[in-house]
């Protein structure tokens, strides 16, 4: 009980610190170079006509910096936010609510946008396209229409899984940005701005070190960087040098690229027990007690990126990177 009471304050401290380290403003957010640089323009020109912006929608892989935009956007256009997500909203009912409540100018973000049932999507569209929201009353041969009108407002989706979005949908948003993963070089920038902000010592080598091991994510590099400070607390005198960076970061068997017990345990799975591969995503997913989907979404698209790992239509296949990376020898010298 007492370790789960400790677990639950460790989590709600981290929520706490990461709306603390969300960057404000545009000038301030780090990376996105191509987006930062639409949306400014987006932007000024919506403030130039003195009119709200168009629908925007964001995707791409999760932790890449969405809901930042969007408050980001809000706090450009000086405009209220309000926050919900695609499975929150179940019936028409919490729709109409949230959307009647909206005043002129108001942003309202949907997370996770691509589940919304289609029943909400219906009514979503008039309200996106004309202000105005179709209600039902009455059932049968009795039942009507009533509109209603709606100020102007802006709707900014995040999904990290664009392709399950209907094309309707899609397409009534004004603009859509990709957010790619991060170099380097700007998570490095991003863990020592937010190294200030937390009062934690890092020494420039250790930053460099927290940001090859961040999987590109920034979500993932400030919880690297904050569980770095804590073991740097406990063991050292604080001052986080590279050298107790690493000792952490292998207390939490991240190793020198970013992968994970996880993602090591996929692919020493496919080359030890399969011979390299192929393998099926449902066998890896039984043989690692990881859900399909957790794998598939998760651990395979960072796996492939880093290309220690290959899909085809059989299934996965370890890369010979693969095999050198956890020191194997490749299944053709076997």
């Amino acid at each position: 009980m007492t370790s789960r009471l400790t677990q639950a304050r460790a989590e709600a401290e981290d929520q706490g610190l990461d709306l603390t380290l969300r960057p404000k403003r545009l000038a301030e957010y780090v990376g996105q170079n191509q987006v930062k640089a639409n949306l400014s323009i987006l932007l000024e020109a919506a403030s130039g006509r003195g009119e709200p912006i168009e629908h925007l929608l964001f995707y791409g892989a999760p932790g890449l910096g969405k809901t930042t935009l969007a408050n980001i956007v809000a706090n450009e256009l000086g405009a209220g936010l309000r926050i919900t997500s695609g499975p929150v909203i179940e019936k028409a009912g919490d729709l109409a609510a949230i959307l009647t409540n909206l005043k002129e100018g108001d942003i309202l973000f949907i997370d996770e946008i691509h589940r919304l049932n289609k029943t909400i999507e219906e009514i979503l569209y008039p309200a996106m396209e004309e202000y105005a929201l179709d209600i039902i009353i009455g059932k049968g041969p009795a039942a009507r229409t009533l509109r209603l009108d709606l100020p102007r407002f802006t709707i900014i989706g995040a999904t990290t899984r664009f392709s399950l979005m209907s094309a309707p949908l899609r397409d009534r948003f004004g603009a859509v940005y990709h957010l790619d993963f991060y170099e380097p070089d700007d998570l490095e920038i991003i863990i020592k701005r937010n190294a200030g902000i937390l009062g934690i010592a890092l020494d420039e080598d250790a930053a460099q070190e927290i940001a090859h091991r961040a999987r590109r994510t920034p979500r993932i590099a400030n919880r690297l960087l904050k569980r770095v400070r804590d073991y740097c607390q406990v063991k050292t005198d604080g001052q986080v040098a590279v050298d107790s960076c690493r000792e952490a970061l292998a207390m939490l068997a991240i190793d020198e690229v970013g992968l994970d017990d996880v993602d090591r345990k996929i692919l020493e799975l496919i080359i030890d027990k399969f011979n390299g591969g192929p393998v099926g995503l449902s066998t890896i997913a039984a043989a690692t007690g990881e859900d399909m989907a957790t794998i598939e979404e998760v651990y395979e698209p960072y796996l492939m990126r880093l290309g220690f790992l290959d899909r085809s239509p059989r299934g996965r296949v370890a890369t010979p990177a693969a095999y050198e990376h956890l020191g194997r020898k490749p299944a053709k010298l076997l």
